[in-house]
């Protein structure tokens, strides 16, 4: 008896590990451990009936004293608008005509909608989904590798979950408790190095075997005044929408409430623009903002009862003494955490990696002084954010069990297979492990803009 109520911690982490894998909504299974081991707690006289009351406070205070949250809402309309305007499908060919001579032209382009819608899709399965749909077909039709166009859609697919204004930084600054700002500068160069080496690698690939990645053929030449005007409205215009987003941000104009509101007002500018707009349309994002902002807050509702739950037990305290008695420095405590959520990142999504994990880890990370490595505690801070958020990109991608992957499959045409896309994705995460490396030993790549003189 003493065993388990000394350990009710832990067993809750055991729970929650079995339970993840039941098919159950995360949500309902992080409310209900978390509820269930209190009442265990409460028969055993560790949990008093008073500690229940708390839970609905800690609720209130997570969500009403958040300076983030309020945000999503309007981010994830951006993106669903983005994504249901046809928007995409303009890029796409716009970027087509524009990239016509470039080998790999359409994997390239993919990239760089990955590069410039991806950051508002919030949700791994979503945004790879989306450019499945939008990519996959023209892509083998043009007479593309299964495989290699495989590899495209899924790097472009999670490209934008590490490049601002990914809402997953926005959860990453708030739970690590950095400057959003901060966050947003920092993931810049590792996220424009990784897109520049996905880029080398097409080209590299398509120029040494060209039946990898045919050249375009029948692709219509416009005039340079049309040209002109078809790239402004289908591909300056949502550049700058992202631009003013991030950079109200970065420059502190405005919260993140208010530049994700700037964000929100110019996806509708855009549908009427692009003349796409209709009450049907908005009718439909609207709910699937609705939708999914309830599936999002559902789970930080539930995180947040899990947590309390476990830290009452003391659990923070369980985890840090458990790494502790590995006997690793530093070193080995930040890579052992950065592995347990790499593996994570195999079965769920970042919303759930991201609240359940990182209030677990949070005491141990901030324990890690690197302050004498990279300049500061704060800089500190910010390159282990910038870590965190390479390794679940990098988690999602990785088979046998890659979270990106299997929703890839789902949206790829039946001609394509799981082998296809497993052999396919070998080098995008051979080039995610390197800007990995890449960041740990050169932490500069990320706290480079974050302190750069007249920097936010």
């Amino acid at each position: 008896m003493d065993f388990l109520v000394d350990n009710l911690a832990l067993f809750m982490i055991l729970t929650l590990a079995v339970f993840l894998f039941s098919g159950l909504p995360v949500a309902m299974v992080l409310t209900g451990i978390g509820l269930g081991f209190g009442a265990v707690g409460y028969v055993l006289g560790e949990f008093p009936l008073i500690a229940y009351y708390n839970i609905p406070l800690r609720v209130y205070a997570t969500l009403a004293d958040n300076l983030i949250y309020p945000a999503v809402p309007m981010l994830l309309f951006m993106g669903i608008a983005l994504e249901k305007s046809g928007i995409g499908r303009e890029l796409l060919l716009c970027l087509q005509v524009l990239l016509r001579r470039v080998p790999a032209s359409q994997a390239v382009a993919v990239t760089l909608i990955g590069l410039i819608l991806a950051p508002t899709a919030g949700l791994v399965g979503a945004s790879v989904a989306t450019l499945a749909f939008l990519a996959f077909p023209a892509m083998l039709a043009s007479g593309y590798r299964a495989s290699f166009a495989s590899g495209s859609i899924a790097a472009a697919g999670t490209l934008g979950l590490v490049l601002p204004p990914a809402i997953m930084l926005f959860f990453l600054a708030d739970l690590l408790g950095v400057q959003i700002a901060h966050v947003f500068l920092s993931t810049v160069v590792p996220g424009l190095l990784l897109t520049a080496l996905y880029l080398a690698y097409y080209v590299a690939a398509a120029l040494i075997d060209p039946r990898v990645a045919p050249p375009l053929k029948d692709v219509p030449v416009r005039g340079v005044v049309d040209l002109a005007v078809y790239s402004a409205r289908s591909l300056a215009l949502p550049v700058l929408l992202i631009a003013l987003v991030l950079g109200s941000i970065v420059t502190g104009l405005a919260t993140p409430s208010q530049s994700a509101s700037v964000g929100a007002t110019g996806a509708i500018l855009l549908l009427l623009l692009n003349r796409s707009f209709s009450l049907k349309m908005l009718h439909e994002i609207v709910t699937s903002t609705a939708a999914l902002t309830a599936m999002v807050f559902f789970v930080v509702i539930a995180a947040t009862v899990f947590s309390y739950v476990f830290r009452y037990f003391s659990g923070d305290t369980l985890m840090l003494g458990m790494l502790r008695s590995l006997g690793f420095d530093k070193w080995g405590m930040l890579l052992t955490v950065l592995a347990i959520i790499f593996v994570l990142g195999f079965f769920i999504d970042w919303i759930e990696i991201a609240l359940i994990t990182l209030p677990i880890f949070y005491p141990v990370l901030r324990l890690l002084d690197f302050s004498t490595y990279v300049g500061s505690a704060e800089v500190a801070s910010v390159w282990i954010t910038v870590l965190i958020a390479l390794t679940l990109q990098t988690s999602f991608l990785t088979p046998p069990f890659g979270f990106a992957l299997f929703f890839l499959k789902g949206a790829a045409p039946p001609s394509v297979t799981l082998f296809d896309i497993y052999r396919g994705i070998v080098p995008i995460v051979a080039i995610q492990i390197l800007v990995i490396a890449l960041v740990l030993a050169v932490p500069g790549l990320a706290t480079w803009l974050p302190t750069y003189p007249g920097g936010s």
